[in-house]
């Protein structure tokens, strides 16, 4: 059943890192608004990172009427079906897959989605939180599970975005996570980076939970370690305490592990970070930790040990609104490939999980709505770049029964009517508002939702 629209919006919302005068400006990072009137800034400041080279620089181009590369590829239009003014943001784990198997519903819905040549007959792109792995391969794994040809540039990964922060693309980063974590921090702009295991080899007396992976005997101090001047957390780990307790060395020593300081340097280094999902679902029954379960041990030890709040210079990922910004841009580019005039107008972002698939496609549509009410035009870095108002008009959340939200259980997502308040799954950055979790529509499967969408949109099924 369709749900209310989102109510306000909450005292405190974070509307996604990457804000400020531009990227050579040392606020530009993170940005709070905690209040309605804030909203402006956020238009100015979400503006000057479409001024960044690269997707948003492509975007540029397609404001002058120049096209984008590879025109006509994988996208078509029915020939009695009009050009279409909406597209789709779909999540990956549990709306399309469980673990490594494809879910029946989402089968079907490419059913309606691909037309008889193989091509969408509208854009999609697939928005997921995952991180560890490389954009081509999530693609790849897509196109032998759907049964048609995904394009990488079709897969937004939760890191994706940072590849606007340029500002420390050269500086040495201590990057976290597992699988190809150097060739996607490279793919991204980091050109220095050191990876954690290469730390704790560089300095095997840091690493002393294990008792099998203790030195046996003391190494001799190094003083040739170049200073790390920021951290990188790209996905969850695999050894956490690993992790924990090398990120918080660097952290605690300004970049230089190897030695100690009295008092630990406050603000403290960069830190970057992709997935603030707590939990997400594979094949158990019952969610899984996800990265935002690492970030929160990371956060308390933190604090417990200084007493400050660790803060992040970049946050995102759902439902960070940067990372929906990104999206919305792709689907732009994507029609304008395939020469449809009518712009995109309409979104319609499909997930499991209410605290990033939910909260991130309605804060998203209020960001929208805001920045139609006040003036849609918006200015790059230092004014000097104005870019044409964006086509989209909403962006609409359909929430699937399929992964992280279970109609028949607890909603530890809604506050509680009796004296115990019921948990709060969001990052601690995203504070509870009930109305940003309302679903605009929740339906048992991927393939109600877009048969839902089509009939919306008067489309055949």
């Amino acid at each position: 059943m369709p749900r209310a629209p989102p109510g306000p919006s909450a005292h405190r919302l974070l509307i996604g890192y990457a804000a400020g005068a531009g990227p050579t400006d040392p606020g530009w990072g993170c940005l709070h608004v905690r209040t309605t009137g804030c909203w402006m800034a956020v238009l100015r400041c979400l503006a000057a990172v479409r001024a960044a080279p690269g997707l948003w620089g492509r975007a540029a181009r397609a404001s002058l009427g120049l096209r984008g590369r590879c025109p006509g590829r994988g996208y078509a239009v029915d020939a009695a079906q009009s050009p279409p003014t909406f597209g789709f943001l779909l999540d990956i784990d549990g709306v399309l897959v469980r673990g490594h198997r494809v879910i029946p519903a989402a089968l079907e819905a490419f059913r309606r989605l691909v037309n008889a040549h193989g091509q969408l007959r509208v854009p999609v792109v697939f928005v997921t939180n995952a991180g560890n792995i490389l954009q081509h391969s999530k693609a790849q794994e897509l196109s032998a599970l759907l049964g048609f040809k995904v394009e990488p540039d079709q897969v937004i990964l939760s890191h994706s975005p940072m590849k606007l922060f340029s500002q420390y693309h050269n500086k040495r980063m201590l990057v976290s996570g597992q699988g190809p974590l150097v060739e996607n921090a490279r793919i991204l702009g980091f050109e220095n980076v050191v990876t954690v295991d290469e730390l704790r080899m560089a300095f095997p007396v840091l690493d002393m939970v294990d008792l099998q992976r203790r030195p046996k005997t003391t190494p001799l101090p190094r003083n040739d370690f170049p200073a790390i001047e920021g951290v990188l957390l790209l996905g969850e780990p695999v050894r956490w305490e690993t992790s924990l307790q090398l990120i918080m060395d660097v952290l605690l020593s300004n970049g230089n592990p190897g030695t100690g300081l009295a008092t630990a340097p406050y603000p403290h280094l960069p830190v970057l970070a992709s997935n603030m999902d707590l939990l997400w679902m594979a094949e158990a029954k019952m969610p899984r930790f996800g990265h935002g379960t690492f970030l929160l041990c990371l956060e308390t030890i933190y604090q417990k040990v200084t007493g400050k709040e660790l803060r992040y210079e970049g946050l995102m990922g759902k439902p960070s609104v940067l990372t929906y910004q990104y999206a919305e841009d792709l689907i732009q580019q994507q029609a304008e490939r395939r020469g449809w005039a009518a712009p995109i107008q309409k979104l319609y972002a499909i997930g499991d999980n209410p605290m990033s698939d939910v909260y991130g496609a309605n804060l998203f549509h209020k960001y929208l709505q805001m920045a139609r009410h006040d003036g849609a035009e918006a200015r790059g870095a230092s004014g000097l770049w104005k870019r044409r108002p964006s086509a989209t008009q909403s962006c609409a959340s359909i929430l699937v029964c399929t992964g992280v939200y279970n109609p028949k259980g607890p909603e530890p997502t809604r506050p509680a009517q009796e004296a115990e308040e019921a948990p709060f799954h969001g990052h601690r950055d995203f504070s509870f508002s009930p109305g940003l979790m309302e679903a605009s529509h929740i339906v048992n499967d991927v393939n109600e939702a877009v048969q839902l969408v089509f009939h919306k949109e008067g489309w055949a099924l």
